[in-house]
């Protein structure tokens, strides 16, 4: 027979009550953290994760299975939201709308981490305008066999392009292996202005450190590089905020940082259990982020000045979709990490005698958009392997159709999420 459940705390946060259900439930085992450490972890760092996600419309993005489960993404806010929920609604290009979550105080990041949310999942704008982002979003992604010390170096470039065009930077760690730099801007500009600018950013850092960054979009383009995420800006595209917890097994914390801090600084230092103190000795980092919101005019006076970006090359069969540069062929798609990594290594067995040849990025492993969650892509990169020695395209080892029984009109080819 099974324990009963603990039951619910009931939290009262400056007078709004917040029901904590499963309160003893461990999300985090390895680090010791329950559901209630992780909501009292929140209430610790209200005011950071505030500034960075309070006012905005949010993705709901819940790991109601545990962290080494899938998480699924609600748009929508759930009908019975309590009164210090406020919502705002999106509408996206594919034709679809949804009345996303808006949370304003301590209780409301009280509620939503209750429903199971980890991270916290906002939009770069303020509910009050939902057409101008006010925050321009600079992922640093590295690519497999990157260190920190090559990510801090883009970082710093991106700093430099910055202060040429009179923006000013916020770092922050991504709580897992990069770095983020949040640009507060004035709410002048369309998404399309925005994304726009931050690819010229992007394009500039590259031009600036060649071989240390890259502003590709195709994965297989980039090498051992730090990708400079512009597509981030997209209209339908969120980033996990200041202070949000990630869903690895140490509890790491996405963490606002000093440039000071930046080359000291590693991502595995910011967890649940340590950032409360840091917090509570030094305050926010990003305490002023508010205060200066900067122009976009030197970003796309100079995206005129480059000149549109290269185009891939389409195929010759009528589909007009993306002809790769890159000897790629295609693995497997799944539903989980799990089942891509698995069936990387199938793959691998087979081919034991090329897997020496590869470079650590050659092998990619994607995680994709779907309708609600995401699904894995498996690919391999046979650049580095002699022409005589390529393994042909074979069947997939796992063929996953996320979109299997759905009706989805804006159906089309999709970069990684």
């Amino acid at each position: 027979m099974s324990p009963s459940k603990a039951p619910a705390e009931i939290l009262d946060i400056a007078g709004n009550e917040v029901r904590v259900s499963s309160p003893d439930k461990m999300v985090f085992p390895e680090a010791g953290v329950t559901k209630l450490d992780l909501v009292r972890y929140y209430l610790s760092i209200a005011d950071g994760a505030l500034r960075g996600a309070g006012g905005r419309p949010m993705v709901l993005k819940r790991f109601t299975k545990g962290i080494s489960a899938e998480p699924f993404f609600q748009k929508r806010v759930p009908e019975n939201h309590p009164e210090f929920i406020d919502t705002a609604t999106l509408h996206y290009a594919s034709g679809t709308s949804a009345e996303e979550a808006v949370i304003r105080d301590a209780a409301g990041l009280a509620w939503v981490i209750n429903l199971g949310c980890l991270d916290l999942n906002p939009h770069p704008v303020r509910a009050e305008d939902l057409d101008h982002p006010d925050e321009l979003r600079v992922d640093l992604d590295p690519m497999p066999g990157v260190d920190w010390s090559q990510i801090v170096d883009v970082a710093y470039v991106v700093r430099e392009v910055l202060d040429d065009v009179g923006l000013i930077g916020w770092p922050k760690t991504s709580g897992s292996r990069g770095l983020h730099i949040l640009v507060r801007i004035a709410p002048q500009w369309s998404f399309r202005d925005v994304r726009l600018a931050a690819e010229t950013l992007a394009r500039e850092v590259e031009n600036r450190a060649p071989g240390l960054a890259t502003a590709r979009w195709w994965k297989e383009e980039r090498g051992e590089s730090v990708f400079v995420d512009f597509n981030q800006n997209a209209k339908d595209r969120t980033v996990a905020s200041a202070y949000s917890v990630r869903a690895l097994p140490d509890a790491r914390v996405s963490t606002p940082l000093s440039w000071d801090e930046v080359r000291s600084a590693r991502p595995e230092q910011f967890t649940v259990l340590t950032v409360p103190a840091r917090f509570a000795e030094i305050g926010d980092p990003h305490h002023a982020i508010d205060d200066v919101a900067g122009s976009l005019d030197g970003l796309l006076a100079m995206a005129a000045d480059m000149g549109p970006a290269e185009k891939a090359p389409r195929a010759g069969d009528g589909t007009g979709r993306r002809q790769s540069t890159m000897p790629l062929i295609e693995v497997a798609r799944t539903k989980t990490k799990p089942e891509a990594l698995a069936a990387l290594d199938e793959w691998k067995a087979v081919h034991a005698s090329v897997v020496p040849a590869l470079h650590p990025a050659d092998v990619l492993v994607d995680g994709m958009r779907g309708s609600s969650s995401l699904w894995y892509r498996v690919r391999v990169n046979l650049q580095h392997v002699p022409q005589a020695d390529r393994p042909a395209q074979g069947e997939l080892i796992a063929d996953y159709d996320p979109w299997a029984g759905k009706e989805w009109t804006g159906r089309q080819e999709l970069g990684p999420a």
